[in-house]
């Protein structure tokens, strides 16, 4: 049965589609069945930290509701965050332990444990009518190079970038931003941040960190978008950083001061630097960040400086901003039982006509299925996520996490911005990323 229509037309024909690292420790919990349950069939799941789905007094109260529809299968859930989460995942798999389902988005899905075979075609799936109104580009993503779709998705959201309001009014900087489209130039970006650095900011106005991939989307996003250069091509068959548009806008980067390559901090620890008032720029955020009021009010800083969403900066203040997609896959153990019950429970959370809202609602993001609208009428970030849809979702660009060889690529990037930071002439290492990048792609 299909959502009933409730999204803007505008959006919807606008809409391109292409997490934010976690930092607690992975953790498992105690048996998550919350029905009735006689022990027909069990089955575990692992989630990656997406929004409230990594915490296990939701994912609880989300198993329950399942189990009120099928209280035969009881579910088990292992939650994992993005420092160790991949090593737990890949020791389960190498000692045959694997769980059944899996949260997480297509890079994981798709592009590594779907590409090496170890992951359920969930073709059926996409065959019925639930499956035919997610965005183009989201289905796509969720199909591997061999035609087999090897993730069901559930939410998305557009990464961006912010600003810290006061520090930009202290440097008479606004001046240089768009407001009301949270859209800037790559000139007046430039302006902007030696503003910042001239006013007192120093040399600590915005980080291209680099000490590992967590929040990596930020920083592709920014030398992309700089001058119009792409990371992959459009055929997600290759790596294209070797061009002269990347190699500029590395090179603008590198030239500017305030801007600072910094090899000790990946996006979760620039995070904490912006919210402390250490940086004027944050290069890693979306509308879970804006959201989040655990270190304060939402929307501020620690010491209550508002905070304003930004679009990257673009020759023509028109972005292409990288997306995030997260969904379910199921790993193919050897039991077509768990097979179903795991099919059963993806369902349920990101098809059913009352509880897919619920699911996409955990996740602080918003919902793959284009016709199941706006789920967060009447919440308290209401206000916020109508902003992040009507200013941000549209400008979500190609979905290009999924070329083949993408776990090297990610490891080459932030070791390429490294030897850069550190002096190496930017020409060579950006030809140096291409050619390890794709001689991982060959392999697939």
């Amino acid at each position: 049965m299909r959502f009933k229509r409730v999204l803007a037309t505008g959006l919807a024909a606008t809409m391109l589609v292409g997490a934010l690292a976690g930092c607690g420790q992975g953790k498992k919990s105690a048996s998550t069945d919350s029905g009735k349950t006689d022990g027909k069939e069990s089955i575990t799941l692992w989630t990656y930290p997406i929004g409230n789905w990594g915490k296990s007094e939701t994912v609880d109260k989300l198993i329950a509701s399942f189990n009120e529809k099928y209280p035969d299968i009881k579910v088990t859930v292992q939650y994992l965050d993005y420092k160790t989460g991949d090593d737990q995942v890949n020791t389960a798999i190498e000692g045959k332990k694997a769980p059944d389902l899996i949260m997480e988005g297509p890079e994981r899905l798709v592009a590594n444990w779907g590409a090496k075979g170890l992951m359920v075609d969930l073709a059926d799936m996409f065959a019925k009518d639930a499956a035919k109104d997610f965005y183009p580009n989201i289905t796509a993503a969720c199909k591997s190079s061999d035609g087999k779709y090897y993730e069901y998705p559930l939410c998305m959201v557009a990464h961006c970038m912010a600003i810290n309001k006061a520090k930009f009014e202290k440097a008479n900087a606004l001046q240089y931003l768009d407001l009301e489209n949270h859209t800037w130039t790559t000139e007046n970006y430039l302006k902007a941040v030696k503003a910042l650095a001239e006013s007192g900011q120093g040399a600590d106005v915005t980080a291209v960190y680099c000490s590992g991939q967590g929040g990596d989307q930020g920083t592709r996003a920014l030398v992309n978008n700089l001058y119009k250069g792409r990371f992959t091509n459009t055929e997600h068959t290759q790596y294209t950083v070797n061009s002269e548009a990347n190699i500029k806008a590395l090179q603008a980067l590198k030239d500017t001061k305030g801007v600072k390559f910094d090899p000790s901090i990946a996006g979760g620890d620039e995070i904490t630097l912006f919210r402390n008032g250490t940086l004027a720029i944050s290069n890693c955020w979306n509308a879970s960040q804006q959201n989040d009021s655990k270190n304060g009010e939402a929307g501020k800083t620690n010491n209550g400086d508002e905070i304003i969403p930004m679009q990257f900066p673009s020759s023509d203040g028109k972005a292409e901003l990288c997306g995030g997609i997260w969904g379910f896959g199921i790993f193919n153990n050897g039991s077509q039982s768990k097979i179903e019950a795991a099919k059963k429970f993806i369902d349920f959370m990101a098809n059913d006509q009352t509880q897919t809202k619920k699911s996409v609602l955990e996740s602080g993001f918003f919902p793959a299925h284009k016709d199941l609208g706006d789920v967060y009428t009447g919440q308290a970030n209401e206000k916020v996520m109508k902003m992040f849809t009507e200013k941000f979702m549209p400008s979500m660009g190609d979905y290009y996490q999924v070329v083949p060889g993408w776990a090297t690529a990610r490891t080459e990037w932030w070791n390429m911005l490294q030897r850069v930071g550190a002096g190496g002439d930017i020409a060579n290492e950006v030809k140096t990323f291409d050619t390890n990048a794709n001689a991982a792609a060959a392999k697939k």
